[in-house]
């Protein structure tokens, strides 16, 4: 006993010589509007630094006794320059309020945080969010100008990551997983994404080689952090496509917080600019929310719900499509009957409790109920005239079609209704072995339970006569003998499924950073694994189970130069979804294997200074080698399983992203993407995917005039080359490899801020305005004519069918208002 005594004394000794050498400093760093400022610099004059996390909070121990000075910086705000002198073991709270400089116009975000630079993450501005906002606006108009990033589509929010499908990106929102609608079949159909951009704090892209620590995907991972805040606020934006609201507040003891949204979307400006003419009721809306409430200072519950509703409503009347060439023009002319109704409606809500054990051990609890009911009914009648157009100049009938080739009508029908129900619980955990070394874990079960009737049919009639699908196996001998089999649509699906789908995931992994030689080096390693079961009705019970190693090795050398160096890989294993197990006749396959895909990163970073100004070159080289395939066909956004793993892939590229101030106090980028990928089904040799878009030019620039800083500009440029556009029905994808056109795109926007926050002098009536700006946009400046896919038509004397180009928006403008109170 007296020498445990002795021992807890010695302890108690050593810890108070150990507190007494050094005094500390700590406190949250904010702007002028009451927000926390991210990776603030601080140095001491005696050699101690840290910078401030993603609160704003900082904390910095300095030696008692003596004068320390303490420099604050950042890249966007002026500098702040403190001394101290505290006593013996002194704690010190100072909470500075950093102004932004002059020439400052919006955030810049030249990241620094080493975290993500060794993880090769993208950390994106929410502030660039907000302000890009483009004909679909949120986070994935800004994805498309990243490289290895390819949206061919502006009424979409899905994307393609090299080489990827649209159902292989993962989306977390404060680590919470969020899913999206089943049914869409046409970006037409799509209103809002899951995130809005109100509420964002954080942005952070991964486009391959991720962690173990991010769930079962073959693709990317977009990682979403909502704000807490700090104060009360109110944020608005109007435009001719809608609007939205968020709102923020904190209680004034600091125990609760919240933030809550409110968009709604009307895409008929757009719509109605297609070539099909009509009737369109596109009405998309949501409410979303997150909230917290800090019970003590270990203990913190959190609440993310979401409810969002899609309604299209369509009746289409005629269209006219003229393609061709300039010596041999062609026209098709379509008038329709019947109508289009769908919907979606989606209920979001997620508990995250947090319990700080520690320092270094934190605890956490997720649960989440995911639920949507879709329903896509239409009936329309296509009765289309393919012809000739007359080009002579100066005639009446000039662009009107004289001569038909090809006559017939299309019958399309659908009764399609899903119901899927997913619930999740998750304990997660993190323990900081030191300061350098961290130690993550995870334990999940998901329970899926989808109901699904699926009734669509297509009858096609050409000249009169009834098409019958090419694998029809009753023998026709017409005209010498008349045929006596049975009428069948061109296409027909009809099934009815109930699938319970269970899943139990875990993952653990260790990350270090440490010296080597007087070089920074971080590495990280982890595995998952991932064990899922299919039952239902008529369905026998299928049991699988992957592992997935998963690694990640950087080193940034003491040079003089900023540079870093990078490698990442592993096993990346995609368990089926529904979807991926349902058949192009819509029967659940339940032996359908997880697709596995191997990984290899190479990437390297180097900052510079250009114009006494910062920037980045960001490269990367990749390579994925795919097996156990699920082939699938892509049809504008919806994606056909053939729901057999009988194909193998792979995927190549060199991504590159140039970004920094090419104009003082702004951030831009232009990026560069190669991509080759391919497939081989059933060992008939290797033709390009679906997703193969050999080049990517992507540009971000944003200006502003400098005698005028509140008068602001960016254009948003996009460049894709043509992906493979599809094949006519039945048709053999060995046979078919034509591609679409290429993608090309620009979108301007310009604003002027009324009411500038940075501004030291305001009028009475601006001093309850934080911010008020209008703006104009153009989309699509140079009317470029892209299409997503092609109708195919038949032509009556030469048997052949003709590709018709379904074109996407052409210029449209826009008016938006956007204030902040």
């Amino acid at each position: 006993m007296k020498r445990l005594h002795f021992i807890i004394l010695i302890s108690l000794l050593f810890s108070l010589l150990s507190f007494a050498q050094s005094s500390i400093i700590r406190g949250v760093i904010l702007n002028e509007t009451n927000t926390p400022i991210e990776n603030v610099n601080i140095k001491a004059s005696t050699g101690e630094g840290t910078a401030t996390n993603s609160n704003g909070f900082y904390e910095l121990k300095i030696p008692y006794g003596k004068e320390v000075t303490v420099v604050f910086t950042h890249l966007s705000h002026e500098r702040i320059e403190q001394t101290f002198n505290l006593k013996n073991g002194q704690e010190l709270e100072f909470n500075p309020v950093m102004l932004v400089e002059f020439e400052q116009i919006t955030t810049v975000v030249i990241n620094s945080n080493t975290r993500l630079t060794t993880e090769g993450v993208v950390s994106i501005d929410p502030a660039t969010l907000r302000t890009i906002k483009g004909a679909q606006p949120g986070v994935e108009n800004i994805l498309k100008t990243l490289p290895g990033v390819n949206i061919s589509n502006e009424l979409s929010t899905q994307y393609s990551v090299r080489g990827g499908n649209f159902d292989e990106n993962l989306v977390y929102v404060n680590e919470i997983e969020v899913y999206r609608p089943f049914l869409i079949r046409s970006g037409n159909q799509e209103g809002l994404s899951f995130v809005n951009t109100d509420l964002v704090q954080n942005v952070d892209f991964s486009a391959g080689g991720f962690q173990a620590k991010y769930g079962d995907k073959l693709s990317s991972v977009l990682d979403i952090t909502y704000r807490n805040p700090v104060d009360f606020g109110i944020r608005a934006d109007l435009s001719l496509l809608g609007g939205s609201i968020a709102a923020e507040t904190v209680s004034k003891d600091g125990k609760f917080s919240g933030i809550a949204g409110v968009r709604y979307r009307d895409n008929s400006l757009l719509l109605n600019s297609l070539e099909t003419e009509g009737n369109v009721e596109p009405v998309f809306a949501d409410a979303q929310t997150y909230l917290t409430y800090r019970f003590s200072s270990k203990f913190h519950l959190n609440f993310l719900g979401n409810l969002s509703l899609n309604k299209y409503n369509f009746q289409p009347e005629n269209r006219q499509t003229n393609f061709g060439t300039l010596q041999d023009p062609v026209a098709l002319l379509v008038f329709y009957e019947g109508q289009e109704k769908d919907q979606y409606q989606t209920a979001f809500g997620a508990l995250k409790a947090n319990y700080f054990v520690n320092e270094d051990l934190t605890l956490k609890l997720i649960a989440s109920a995911y639920h949507t009911t879709e329903q896509e009914y239409f009936d329309i009648l296509a009765q289309y005239r393919l012809g000739q157009v007359n080009t002579s100049i100066g005639d009446e009938n000039l662009g009107e079609v004289e001569f038909s080739e090809g006559i017939g009508s299309q019958l399309t029908h659908a009764r399609n209704d899903l119901d899927a129900f997913i619930i999740n619980a998750e304990h997660r955990g993190d323990y900081k072995i030191d300061e350098e070394s961290t130690i993550e874990w995870s334990v999940k079960y998901t329970n899926e339970d989808i109901r699904d009737r699926l009734v669509e049919y297509e009858v096609i009639d050409s000249a009169g006569f009834s098409i019958r699908p090419p694998r029809f196996s009753e023998p026709n001998y017409q005209p010498y003998e008349s045929f006596s089999g049975p009428l069948t649509a061109f296409e027909e699906v009809r099934a009815l499924n109930r699938i319970t789908i269970n899943r139990f995931q875990a993952f653990g992994q260790y990350s270090k950073k440490t010296d080597w030689n007087g070089h920074e080096v971080f590495y990280n390693a982890g595995v998952r694994t991932h064990s899922w079961s299919v039952s239902g009705e008529d369905v026998e019970t299928k049991s699988h189970t992957v592992f997935s190693p998963r690694a990640q090795f950087a080193i940034k050398p003491n040079w003089e130069k900023d540079v870093l160096f990078r490698v990442a890989g592993g096993l990346y294993h995609q368990p089926p979804f529904y979807r991926e197990l349902r058949d192009s006749v819509g029967t659940v396959q339940p032996d359908v294997k997880a697709q596995k895909s191997f990984h290899v990163v190479l990437g390297n970073e180097q900052s510079f200074q250009l114009w006494k100004r910062p920037f980045k070159l960001v490269v990367e080289a990749y390579y994925k080698g795919m097996s156990d395939v699920n082939p699938y066909t892509l049809e504008n956004v919806r994606i056909r399983y053939a729901a057999k793993n009988n194909a193998k892939a792979y995927a190549y590229g060199l991504d590159l992203r140039l970004n920094g101030e090419f104009v003082p106090g702004t951030e831009s980028w232009f990026s560069f993407g190669y991509l080759k990928t391919e497939e081989n089904i059933d060992d008939r040799g290797y033709i390009a995917r679906p997703t193969d878009q050999r080049l990517k030019f992507g540009v971000l620039f944003q200006d502003y005039v400098p005698n005028m800083p509140d008068l602001k500009m960016y254009l948003n440029l996009v460049y894709n080359t043509g992906v493979p556009g599809g094949s006519p029905s039945y048709a053999d994808p060995y046979v078919y490899q034509l591609r679409l056109r290429d993608y090309r795109r620009a979108d301007l926007g310009i604003s002027y801020q009324i009411v500038n926050p940075e501004s030291k002098y305001k009028a009475k009536w601006k001093k309850s305005v934080k911010e008020l700006s209008i703006g104009f946009e153009i989309y699509n400046m140079f009317n470029n004519q892209n299409s997503i896919t092609n109708t195919w038509v038949r032509d009556v004397y030469s048997k052949g069918q003709y590709a018709i180009p379904n074109y996407l928006t052409p210029r449209v403008f826009n008016l938006r208002l956007s204030a902040r109170f």
